[in-house]
């Protein structure tokens, strides 16, 4: 990579505004890098001089000295933008996401994981994460009832529902004359206290 020397001509206004940026304590010094090696071009120093006092290699002197040729002192003052590595998902990938998400339930579970979805759409689990998040999507928080998967959830809640039906039937009715009585309120510890109600 070989170039002829550069020739840069510096108008007032700009060499001002350059020698105030440099002079300026409160400025980004990745500009006052930028702002010295134009300046020292505009001095007349060769490339060799430059990269010494910039610190810098040959190609990144070459670099900022063009965009000041091209865009001036503000082409000094922004940073190029430069495309994701990543390229973005698919629109229909994320719709796709979406509506299994909605209404579908995978096999042997009773919601999606961001794992799961990811194995069935051939995605990363990240990705599945950023798509239910933009969404508002939480598939692990349902609103309705979710039944076990336990073979032997049936037997159990015939049990359970059976003890309480059974204790519901062993309970004496309460007669208004007892309702009348003293109260007892358990205070903790063994300590009881005997109120008697509102009337």
């Amino acid at each position: 990579m070989r170039r002829s020397g550069i020739c840069l001509y510096l108008g007032p206004a700009d060499r001002a505004e350059l020698q105030a940026l440099i002079s300026n304590r409160n400025t980004v010094r990745k500009l006052v890098w930028r702002a010295e090696i134009v300046l020292a071009t505009a001095d007349g120093h060769g490339s060799f001089e430059i990269m010494r006092r910039a610190k810098t290699s040959k190609p990144t002197v070459w670099r900022w000295q063009q965009r000041y040729l091209e865009e001036g002192v503000a082409g000094l003052k922004r940073d190029k933008t430069r495309p994701s590595r990543v390229p973005p998902m698919p629109m229909e990938t994320r719709l796709k996401v979406i509506a299994k998400t909605v209404q579908e339930t995978p096999p042997n579970a009773t919601h999606w994981s961001r794992a799961l979805m990811a194995e069935a759409m051939g995605i990363s689990p990240s990705s599945v994460g950023r798509i239910w998040a933009e969404a508002g999507l939480k598939p692990h928080l349902t609103k309705g009832f979710k039944v076990s998967n336990d073979p032997k959830f049936e037997e159990k809640v015939t049990d359970i529902v059976g003890l309480y039906l059974e204790t519901q039937a062993i309970r004496r009715p309460v007669s208004k004359r007892d309702e009348r009585k003293m109260l007892v309120v358990s205070l903790g510890r063994g300590c009881r206290r005997h109120i008697e109600p509102a009337r």
